[in-house]
């Protein structure tokens, strides 16, 4: 074959490898959104030992407030008080208040009030950084929260003693214990909330909603850990968990 031929011969080649490389690129592709598709909707199990709870179980109510963009809890004064530890000896050093609001956040984003618009950089640093400091809100409130705080928002959950026992230890879990008792790393005047030091770090791979979405599952509630990025996927994992409430137990 000369190579006038052998050229013409490659070139009629080439169409059939341009489709497999296309065919392959698109395989590829689809096995990549599928991937994510599947990660966004990936749902831990739950514990069924601890949801939905047993009537006969003692019934502890917890509040979640989102506004937004943020998510805190609100939980009886009495029922972390009733578990020694480090949990309940940071209760113990608030004002008084039968309910305790309850937050974790960036050390210095999440502390400070200014106006938000003050304070872009800051969140950016805090969002985009890895490795940033923490906090653990500990906020004594007085008025029960249906009262204290709007409907819109608001979901209450209601948990048995091992569900909330779950809850509290993976919130005494955050405390940095590196002194030996918990340690208050800021404080606001006028202001009866305490910030204690927490050993984990803030980012984007680990924001306020992951955290609060990592406390439900330690109550027993299924929960989808990558959509846990956004607060109003809070609120729907309290709604899924209302609905397996409601469902007949076999």
């Amino acid at each position: 074959m000369g190579p006038s031929a052998a050229r013409r011969a490659g070139r009629g080649r080439r169409p059939a490898r341009t489709a497999l490389t296309i065919v392959l690129r698109g395989l590829i592709l689809a096995g990549v959104l599928g991937s994510l598709a599947a990660l966004w909707t990936w749902t831990t199990p739950g514990d069924p030992a601890l949801w939905p709870a047993d009537e006969t179980d003692r019934q502890v109510p917890v509040t979640l407030l989102d506004n937004g963009f943020h998510t805190d809890m609100v939980v009886p004064r009495a029922a972390l008080a009733s578990r020694p530890g480090p949990l309940a000896d940071a209760v113990a050093t608030l004002e008084p208040g039968d309910w305790i609001l309850i937050g974790w956040g960036d050390a210095r984003f999440y502390v400070d009030q200014s106006p938000i618009a003050d304070r872009l950089p800051d969140g950016a640093r805090a969002f985009f950084r890895p490795g940033n400091p923490s906090v653990l809100m500990l906020r004594p409130e007085t008025i029960a929260p249906e009262q204290a705080f709007v409907a819109e928002g608001r979901r209450r959950l209601v948990l048995s003693d091992a569900a909330f026992d779950g809850m509290a230890r993976r919130i005494e879990a955050s405390l940095d214990l590196s002194t030996g008792t918990p340690r208050v790393a800021a404080t606001r005047p006028g202001d009866p909330v305490r910030f204690f030091a927490s050993r984990e770090t803030f980012s984007v791979l680990h924001l306020c909603n992951h955290w609060v979405g990592e406390v439900l599952d330690a109550a027993g509630l299924p929960i989808r850990p990558v959509q846990t990025i956004l607060s109003s996927e809070i609120g729907r994992t309290i709604d899924r968990a209302q609905l397996d409430r409601a469902a007949p137990q076999a």
